[in-house]
This record gives structure tokens, C-alpha cells and sequence, in this order.
């Protein structure tokens, strides 16, 4: 299980060293696919059944439909590239590293105490949401914040399913509901963004107001 984690928090992190917009999203799908696996080793673990119906779900929204859906945003707004970002790419990869440390630090009291055998991905699930949430606010494309929003609600996913040692299918359905409308509603507004300002920069529209 620590090892999935790690393949997850690492696949988040690829996305800081690439600058092109379709290598983010086949580093989330990746990701996802890489959840689903974490996902079926908690069910065989907990011999839980709804939790290979949730894994499932995730592959199908996740692994197929969003990446689908961001493919073609990219196409129609042609943005291609992350050219250059609030943080660099060698500070990015520090500041990464400090916040895989830093979630260690925060879980520890959990990880300490807790008996449950997924204890040791708990700190990588959370440096995955740390992650997810520095590439939200450090990428100047509103398609790399897409993919920052995604993969921060990845690591909380992978979090979830950790520490409670598997999520009531209920609560997952839910949160699937909201992500794929989420996704929807920000696939609208990029599309209005492109056709109005025609750039998805959100640095160059700050610049428009002045």
C-alpha cells in the first residue's frame, strides 16, 4: 500500500517538471488508474465488495472520462504548453519536497497510534493533496489549476480511503458527482475564457483589468 501511495504522491509530482498540457493530463490519468489499483488492494484486504464497485467508478470517471473531456478543452482552446509558471521548475520540486515532509510531520500522531495496516500511505496521500494544491496555485494556465483542483482532490480520495480503511459507497458517489459536475462547469468557463480574452493565461487576464 505505501508503495501505491508513493506512485500516486510521484505522479503528482511529474506534473511540476513537464510544461506541456497534455502531459499533465496523462499524468493525471495515471494517477487515477494508480487509485484504483490502492482502491482494489484496500477491498481485497477488507474483503469489502462495494469498495471494487467504487474502484471501478473511479477508473470509469477518472481514468476515461475527465482526461477524455480535458483532451478536448485543449483542442478547442489551443493551449499546449505551461510556459512559465509563478515558481519555477527546481524550486517547485524543492517546495515539493518540503511538503512531503511536512505531511509526514502532520500525520505522524495519526500513523503513531493508529493500527490500521494502510497507516503507512496516509502521510504520501496527504503530500499528494499538498501537491495538488501548489499546482493549483502556482500554474498560470486554467488548465494546469484544473489539473492542480484534480489531483488535489486525488490525494483527498486516496486519504479517504486510508485512513478509514475503505469509504461507504455513498460518500464516494457523492464526491464523484461533484467532481465530474466541477469538471463540467470549469470546462464551460475555460471554453468562455478562450473566446472572450482568447488566452487561458490567468496571468495575462489579471493584466486585462488595468
Amino acid at each position: 500500500m505505501t508503495l501505491a501511495s508513493s506512485l500516486v504522491l510521484l505522479s503528482g509530482i511529474a506534473v511540476l517538471w513537464r510544461h506541456s498540457l497534455a502531459a499533465y493530463i496523462r499524468a493525471f490519468a495515471r494517477q487515477s488508474f494508480l487509485i484504483v489499483v490502492a482502491m482494489v488492494l484496500v477491498a481485497a484486504q477488507t474483503g469489502d465488495e462495494r469498495l471494487y464497485l467504487v474502484a471501478a467508478l473511479v477508473f470509469l470517471i477518472k481514468v476515461v472520462l475527465i482526461p477524455n473531456v480535458l483532451q478536448r478543452v485543449q483542442r478547442h482552446v489551443g493551449a499546449d504548453l505551461e510556459i512559465h509558471p509563478y515558481v519555477n521548475t527546481p524550486a517547485s520540486l524543492v517546495i515539493t519536497g518540503a511538503l512531503t515532509l511536512l505531511s509526514y510531520g502532520v500525520a505522524l500522531p495519526v500513523t503513531a497510534l493508529g493500527s490500521l495496516p494502510t497507516r503507512g500511505g496516509i502521510p504520501l496521500a496527504l503530500a499528494t493533496v499538498f501537491v495538488g494544491l501548489f499546482i493549483l496555485v502556482s500554474r498560470k494556465s486554467a488548465l494546469s489549476q484544473i489539473i492542480g483542483f484534480l489531483i488535489l482532490e486525488n490525494g483527498i480520495a486516496l486519504l479517504a480511503v486510508l485512513a478509514t480503511f475503505g469509504v461507504p459507497l455513498i460518500v464516494e458517489l457523492g464526491v464523484f458527482l461533484d467532481v465530474l459536475l466541477g469538471v463540467l462547469v470549469m470546462q464551460v468557463f475555460v471554453y468562455r475564457i478562450r473566446e472572450t480574452f482568447d488566452t487561458v493565461d490567468v496571468d495575462r487576464l489579471k493584466k486585462l483589468r488595468h
